[in-house]
């Protein structure tokens, strides 16, 4: 009984302690989110960023802010949410402390996809833009069938390190399509999609904003509902079974939400990579493996991430921009050989 009693408070401060991370994760966005509308080649002051939000700025700020910052802020947000939650899922799923939608080649098809598009479609009206986060899904969809196909093993599901080594396969192979595409180009289309493949945050406008929140509105919710099931999966294909999960219809499932959250998410991002392996650790590390309180701090964790990259990639260089990829790939690169070092060990 007192071991019983011992065990709910544990969990009770656990959790407490979990509730307040995620306020600080929460606040911590907000601070970088007004320090990110003051930062840009042209400087608006916090007294100009606060007399523009409230109607009293010059045409100019309201321009600034309005059309051009605030949906880029908006949108690193939700990209870095769900893309860390889609690692997240992905990590949960395959047991696989490595796995990433970048890592595993799904950013990849996601992005060819959307490179294929760009590529052949002559113009750009307000349709497509609304579409490129269905045509990402499609490529994510079949990048990760393919994967899963190649790395499944009968009687022993999928292997974390096969999982891995397909997935950096399939990548390479997707990479060098799209080098080969790029060849076609023009060379305003070429420009733009060399920044898109460094993780340039390119969809920097409301309609963009209005093409990725229906996604997250839908799939986090959905994940969130799914904690529990995530956490009968970690604990392995036949515990799960015997436990009376649905094992085969919950991994497709979950699979499929991590598949649209990333795809969605390179649709208006680019190339970013390694955020959804480093989101879902930092957040193991401050809460715990439990999904209940992991995937609502994985998409903090991701969100606090890619929008203070991306402040730091529109000022460290100013008149020039460093794409938000390589400032995650920057840190996200040396933590991936650390954590592939570690799992060796």
């Amino acid at each position: 009984m007192e071991t019983v009693s011992n065990a709910s408070v544990h969990h009770r401060q656990r959790r407490n302690r979990g509730i307040v991370v995620m306020a600080v994760l929460a606040a911590l966005i907000v601070v970088s989110f007004v320090i990110s509308m003051n930062t840009g080649y042209i400087r608006l002051s916090p007294l100009d960023v606060t007399k523009t939000l409230f109607g009293m700025g010059t045409q100019k700020q309201s321009l600034i802010l309005f059309e051009f910052r605030l949906p880029r802020i908006v949108i690193s947000v939700l990209v870095g949410a769900g893309l860390s939650v889609a690692g997240c899922i992905l990590q949960g799923v395959t047991r696989n402390a490595l796995a990433d939608p970048g890592i595993l080649g799904i950013n990849a098809g996601a992005g060819l996809m959307v490179m294929l598009f760009i590529s052949f479609y002559p113009a750009s009206t307000a349709a497509p833009v609304f579409f490129l986060p269905l045509l990402a899904l499609v490529g994510a969809g079949l990048t990760a069938l393919l994967i899963y196909m190649l790395a499944y093993k009968r009687h022993e599901g999928i292997p974390p390190t096969r999982l891995v080594l397909n997935g950096i396969a399939v990548a390479a192979g997707i990479g060098a399509a799209m080098i080969v595409l790029t060849l076609r180009l023009d060379p305003d289309k070429y420009q733009f999609v060399a920044t898109w493949l460094a993780g340039s945050i390119w969809g920097s406008n409301w309609k963009f904003v209005l093409a990725l929140l229906p996604w997250t509105a839908v799939l986090l919710p959905f994940v969130f509902r799914k904690a529990r099931v995530l956490n009968v999966l970690n604990l392995g294909e036949q515990t799960a079974t015997g436990l009376g999960a649905a094992v085969g219809k919950e991994r497709l499932l979950l699979l499929a939400a991590a598949v649209g959250l990333a795809g969605s998410a390179v649709a208006v991002s680019g190339g970013i990579g390694f955020v959804g392996l480093i989101g879902p650790h930092l957040a193991r590390r401050l809460v715990g493996p439990k999904h209940e309180l992991l995937l609502p701090a994985s998409a903090l964790a991701g969100g606090l991430l890619l929008i203070a990259a991306d402040t730091i990639g529109r000022s460290i260089l100013q008149p020039s921009e460093i794409p938000t990829g390589i400032v995650v790939a920057v840190i996200g690169a040396p933590y991936f050989l650390y954590l592939l070092a570690r799992s060796k060990s």
